[in-house]
């Protein structure tokens, strides 16, 4: 973990390496976690803003998980590489594939199942926003080839996709907090840090981040979060 602060703003660099392990080998679901979850307390790494879970999922062809209960969060999954099958009590089942955006609010609560049911391995990433209002109504979006910045207004958050060139800079979430995450290839931060596949970067006081950029070091795959401040 590596914090600097700009102009106000407090920028924190999380290594991938550095994330809690979880899932279960033996059936085939290995996960990484970036902040407090199930066995891995730690009180200082419970959330961002609304943001209280970024979990990057493993799946084996076969795996995944059984039906279990969301509520009040907004689920907003991506997927890396292979192919999620996602079925709800609802009767929805959808399959989500690389470069597609399925959102989950479950509001008042859902019952949901998550699999590989392909014949390669399945790589996703999963964030947990904590809605802003609860027992909201459940809704479900699959947005195909996510081209645009998708808002989530029910947790105050904005999730933008850059395929940034080598060379090429991204501004960091403007905002009172946002979260950046690295899903492929290399950048680094205009101070010179570099950062890897799994890294990520945690930014408090975003509205003053003037100036600061990320830049890519070869082609890659950013996912950035603008969050906005739960409390307030």
């Amino acid at each position: 973990m590596c914090a600097a602060a700009t102009v106000g703003a407090v920028i924190d660099v999380r290594r991938g390496a550095d994330r809690y392990p979880g899932g279960e080998p033996d059936a085939g679901i290995t996960t990484r976690h970036a902040f407090s979850f199930g066995p891995h307390y730690d009180p200082d790494n419970l959330r961002l803003g609304p943001l209280t879970a970024c979990n990057e999922e493993h799946l084996a062809p076969g795996a995944g998980f059984a039906e279990h209960r969301h509520s009040d969060t907004e689920l907003l999954t991506w997927v890396v590489s292979g192919e999620l099958r996602h079925r709800d009590a609802e009767g929805r089942s959808t399959v989500v594939r690389p470069g597609d955006l399925q959102h989950l609010g479950a509001g008042s609560g859902v019952h949901h199942v998550e699999r590989n049911d392909g014949a390669e391995p399945l790589v996703f990433l999963q964030f947990w926003l904590a809605a802003r209002t609860p027992a909201l109504t459940p809704r479900y979006t699959l947005v195909r080839s996510l081209a645009r910045p998708y808002e989530v207004p029910e947790a105050g958050a904005v999730l933008r996709l850059a395929r940034p060139a080598p060379g090429a800079t991204l501004p960091l979430p403007a905002g009172p907090y946002g979260y950046v995450h690295v899903v492929r290839g290399e950048a680094e931060l205009a101070g010179g840090e570099r950062l890897a596949a799994g890294d990520s970067v945690r930014v408090r006081g975003g509205a003053d981040v003037r100036g600061t950029v990320l830049r890519a070091r070869t082609a890659c795959e950013v996912l950035l979060l603008a969050l906005a401040d739960p409390f307030a």
